[in-house]
Parts: C-alpha cells; sequence; structure tokens
C-alpha cells in the first residue's frame, strides 16, 4: 500500500502521520525524537549569548548531529511500515517558515525563532536524504486542511497531528491548500 507521510515540525521532535488511500485513511501515527535524548535544551539556545554570527558557526556540530538523528529516525519509521507492507512514497512538512533572524535583537527570541527554522529544515532534509520527494508548508496554509483531518482516527486528535495529516494529504493533493 502507498502512504505519504507528514511531519510537524517542533523543537526537538516532529509528530507524524502516516495515511494511505482515497479518501486518506490513517495508517500510523507518531512521533519522532530529533535530538539527543540527553540534550537538556535547544541548539540554539546553547549559543544564544554569542553574537549572531559566532552563534551560526559554534551551532554548527549540534546541528550536524540533528541532521544525522532526524534522517535515521525517519529511516527507521519508513522501514517499520515496509514491513508491514506500507510504503511511503512522499512526505510533507509544516514548520516555520524560513525568514531572516539576523535582526531579532533578543537572543532568546532569536534561539527560539532559529530552531523552529531549524526543525523543519532537518526534517526536510531527512526526507530527501531517505528518498522521498518532499513539499513544505506554512502552518497557516494549512488550518483549513487540518480542520477537516480530525476524523482519521481514534482520540486523542491533536492539533499538531491534523496538522501533519493535512501536510500528507496536501502533498498528494497539492489543490486542497
Amino acid at each position: 500500500m502507498d502512504a505519504t507521510i507528514g511531519l510537524r515540525a517542533k523543537t526537538g521532535r516532529a509528530i507524524a502521520v502516516v495515511l494511505a488511500g482515497e479518501p486518506p485513511a490513517l495508517v500510523w501515527r507518531g512521533e519522532l525524537t530529533l535530538v539527543d535524548p540527553a540534550a537538556e535544551i535547544g541548539p540554539y539556545h546553547e549559543v544564544m549569548e554569542l553574537p549572531w554570527a559566532e552563534a551560526i558557526v559554534a551551532v554548527r556540530p549540534l546541528v550536524d548531529a540533528i541532521e544525522v538523528i532526524a534522517s535515521s529516525a525517519l529511516r527507521d519509521v519508513i522501514a517499520a511500515l515496509a514491513a508491514n507492507d506500507i510504503f511511503i512514497r512522499a512526505a510533507g512538512v509544516v514548520g516555520s517558515v524560513p525568514r531572516n533572524i539576523d535582526r531579532i535583537g533578543n537572543p532568546h527570541i532569536r534561539a527560539h525563532a532559529a530552531e523552529g527554522i531549524l526543525f523543519r529544515r532537518v526534517l526536510e532534509l531527512a526526507a530527501e536524504r531517505n528518498q522521498l520527494p518532499c513539499r513544505a508548508f506554512a502552518e497557516r496554509d494549512l488550518t483549513a486542511v487540518a480542520l477537516t483531518m480530525k476524523k482519521l482516527g481514534p482520540p486523542p486528535w491533536r492539533t499538531d497531528e491534523r496538522l501533519a495529516a493535512a501536510a500528507a494529504h496536501c502533498v498528494i493533493h497539492p489543490a486542497a491548500v
């Protein structure tokens, strides 16, 4: 069975929903850990007191590790579902939109903004590394679609799960956005 995965980027994790069929039906939902469990705070929080140009350089090893973890976590989900004859063919990622955060003066707010962008980008890269076509979405673009996704499975059906489901749905139904 062919399926799509929707991923809702959060700091350090992703809410994942896999849909298949027409109309779309829930096949699997779960959460992917995107950071080392021993990490206590987000990567940009660890360097937020540095000048921004230095912080970008200092955070690179942490970002590299997150990229590896995210790719591996997605690969594990793909393999587990393939073992049950469910084949993920594409991914939709919903999260913070890329934007220029250089001018955010408050280091703590800048760290949060940078991490929002980072975790969306890391999920897009994980899809690419796992040979999945990927489409990224801003949360605001999926809100209306997400409202129709709440009846796909048994409760609880959280907003983040509905957004992930909407991303999975819109990958194969682009007109829905």
